[in-house]
């Protein structure tokens, strides 16, 4: 059974999802993210959307929450497990680059090079946004580019970590990692 409930945030709707247990999906409803998830659900209350909801409380008041709600990815592959080890490791307040991480897989795998765009789509195919911080991930040339929760919320929540947004740009087209 799939389970439900919103969340309403200085941003806007966020939509949670969970087995019963664990928190499962995290959402800005309306993104490209909805087709990720399932439309179908029981709308219910539950410990894991509590525990989800004092999170993001904390979260939007501007704190780095001293905790993490419990969560499980489904159809995690080693590739994207690597992918989400590290953006589990970036601070509150600070950005990488999908070519960082690229190059930090391709020296923990001791070969020359690993793909900006491969890890663009590891990236992209995270279920729970914020926790698990795909926001913090900026194109190597400065563009706020590749988040599915939408550019006006990934601005909205480095804005809220305190980055300053000056050195960034806003891509027209296209997503260049």
């Amino acid at each position: 059974m799939i389970y439900k409930k919103t969340y309403d945030s200085p941003l806007g709707i966020i939509n949670m999802e969970s087995d019963g247990e664990y928190l499962t999906g995290l959402w800005f409803d309306g993104s490209r993210d909805d087709k990720k998830h399932n439309s179908q659900g029981v709308f219910k209350d539950l410990d894991i959307f509590d525990e989800t909801a004092d999170w993001l409380n904390s979260y939007f008041k501007g704190n780095n929450p001293d905790f993490t709600p419990k969560y499980k990815l489904k159809n995690l592959t080693p590739f994207r497990e690597e992918v989400f080890d590290i953006m589990n490791k970036i601070p509150y307040g600070e950005v990488i680059t999908y070519n960082d991480i690229a190059c930090k897989i391709a020296d923990k795998r001791g070969i020359k090079k690993m793909s900006a765009q491969a890890v663009g789509g590891a990236v992209g195919w995270n279920p729970i946004c914020i926790i698990i911080p795909c926001h913090r991930v900026v194109g190597s040339n400065g563009s706020l580019t590749g988040y599915g929760g939408g550019i006006e919320n990934k601005i909205g929540l480095l804005k809220l970590e305190g980055i300053d947004l000056s050195k960034f740009s806003i891509p027209k087209k296209g997503n260049a990692l």
